[in-house]
């Protein structure tokens, strides 16, 4: 049973989900670049994981998207 606070067809909700996907996906690239560069494996690290963050609120985000159209 899902009992969502908003309603399925909430477009502020589509838009911010779309949105958060785009943001997510550039500061993904940004990071990937600063992995690059990265001379400590302590930065790496920390930068690594920063994306893999990012990678799952992507996919949270997608599947609310696939779960409202």
């Amino acid at each position: 049973m899902n009992n969502s606070i908003v309603p399925a067809d909430e477009p502020i909700v589509e838009k911010v989900l779309e949105w958060t996907i785009a943001r997510d996906a550039e500061d993904i690239g940004i990071l990937m670049q600063w992995i690059a560069a990265a001379n400590k494996k302590r930065e790496r690290e920390t930068l690594i994981e920063r994306t893999r963050e990012l990678l799952a609120e992507i996919e949270h985000a997608t599947r609310r998207l696939d779960e409202m159209r």
